[in-house]
């Protein structure tokens, strides 16, 4: 089995690494490309905790904090893996999507205690601040890079769904899974997915990519890479 991983490529090489260790091959096709922006460091004057809903936004924190005590609660397990690799020591996962986050927040913290901090993109999905919000906690919001959506496919990822030499693709958010069929749509590739199951992260993402003619949509149980990565098994 071969599968294209639409990530990132400082997420999508350890997912396929791990893919590999069970008999699944990859194609590396990052549709977004992270742009961190450089800056002083953050103010953290008030703030009790970081609320990361990425890995990118993990990555984004560590480049502009040295601060590593203060907890993060991150949304998924992926997100938490990757802070606790770049040494924040308090970190908890929500396993889950923005409303599990708030919801971890909101079951372990206090309001009168201090800000929650969202290092973040400049495009943001859900409403994690209205959920926190609600709650009464404050929220802050940083935007700390950009992610650009690439403007067409590469070579290799073109041969392989025309060819068919790709059994599915694994899309993780709804920007990406518009900019896949709007690259698909553009390179006249639909046909090629006939051949092609979609791996999607949540049903959000799912609808911007059910109307091409895939040979099946399956959406993970839960919001989170390993559950994705389950669907594979």
């Amino acid at each position: 089995m071969r599968v294209m991983i639409t990530r990132p490529h400082d997420d999508a090489a350890p997912l396929a690494a791990s893919l590999r260790e069970f008999g699944v091959e990859s194609l590396i096709e990052p549709l977004l490309a992270i742009d961190y922006f450089d800056g002083p460091a953050l103010d953290l004057d008030g703030v009790q905790a970081y609320l990361l809903t990425s890995a990118n936004g993990a990555r984004a924190l560590a480049g502009r904090t040295p601060d590593r005590g203060l907890p993060v609660l991150a949304v998924g397990d992926a997100t938490a893996r990757a802070a606790k690799d770049l040494g924040f020591s308090d970190v908890r996962s929500a396993s889950g999507d923005v409303d599990t986050l708030a919801a971890l927040a909101s079951g372990g913290l206090d309001p009168a205690t201090g800000a929650l901090l969202h290092p973040a993109g400049t495009e943001v999905a859900g409403d994690l601040g209205g959920a926190v919000g609600g709650a009464g906690f404050e929220y802050r919001r940083e935007a700390l890079y950009a992610a650009a959506a690439a403007e067409a496919f590469s070579a290799d990822a073109r041969k392989a769904i025309a060819e068919g030499t790709v059994d599915g693709a694994l899309l993780f958010s709804p920007r990406t899974g518009a900019t896949f069929k709007r690259l698909v749509e553009a390179a006249g590739l639909a046909a090629g997915l006939r051949r092609v199951r979609a791996y999607c992260l949540s049903a959000a993402v799912a609808e911007q990519v059910r109307e091409l003619p895939w040979l099946g949509v399956d959406v993970a149980v839960r919001p989170d890479q390993q559950a994705l990565v389950d669907l594979l098994r």
